[in-house]
């Protein structure tokens, strides 16, 4: 058995035969050097490769692998990590959802959230602003939030807080410039003074329009 093995090396030192060294993770220069130290020449892959673990001009990848028999003075491929893979955001202002959908796919990237706003900025379903930004540089993993523009119209306002104001005030005003007040209920509410709003629809920072009907609940009269 042991002269069998002693036969098996001096074949396989005279052969001129070595393995290949494991260059995982190695600087381009270091990895020459290594190669060198065992009578190897090299080739770098001129593409390389993303990597999110291996920094850029790292070995990444190798061929023969790591501890494959080669012949003294044939080479070993090397692949060069290019780094975590960074894509560019495209400019999507202005374009209709759909089409922000598709650029996006094309660029590499996914859609995050779409929020939807009442805005004179843009079209209807128009994209208005995005997060990240445009010519960003971002990992594949990263979403885009868009806000999109909805349909506006002339009489577009912000519901305004109405609770605990005086009821009657609140209708002269509304009905003076074009609302509707439509349910109004009275509730007796201990401690609250009658013909105060205690509750509204729309709800405060509600959009709403002159189309739309006001929903109040007033304090009610004591014994009401």
């Amino acid at each position: 058995m042991g002269l069998t093995s002693y036969f098996a090396f001096s074949l396989f030192v005279r052969s001129g035969v070595t393995r290949s060294p494991d260059l995982a993770g190695l600087p381009r220069e270091e990895a020459i050097e290594t190669l060198k130290s065992q009578g190897l020449g090299w080739n770098f892959d001129s593409e390389g490769r993303y990597s999110e673990e291996i920094p850029a001009g790292h070995v990444v990848q190798q061929r023969p692998s790591s501890g494959a028999l080669v012949k003294r003075g044939s080479s070993v491929l090397a692949v060069l990590s290019l780094g975590p893979q960074q894509l560019q955001v495209p400019d999507l202002r202005g374009h209709a959802l759909p089409s922000a959908q598709v650029a996006l796919a094309a660029a590499g990237l996914s859609l995050g959230r779409i929020l939807r706003v009442r805005s004179g900025q843009g079209k209807p379903g128009s994209v208005i602003e995005q997060r990240p930004e445009a010519a960003t540089t971002v990992s594949p993993a990263e979403k885009v939030d868009l806000l999109v523009a909805l349909a506006t119209t002339a009489d577009a306002y912000l519901m305004p807080d109405l609770i605990y104001r005086d009821y009657e005030r609140v209708r002269r005003y509304f009905e003076g410039r074009g609302f509707r007040v439509g349910s109004v209920r009275f509730e007796p509410y201990a401690g609250i003074a009658p013909g105060v709003i205690l509750r509204q629809f729309p709800l405060p920072g509600h959009p709403v329009s002159q189309r739309d009907a006001l929903s109040l609940v007033v304090a009610a009269p004591a014994g009401g």
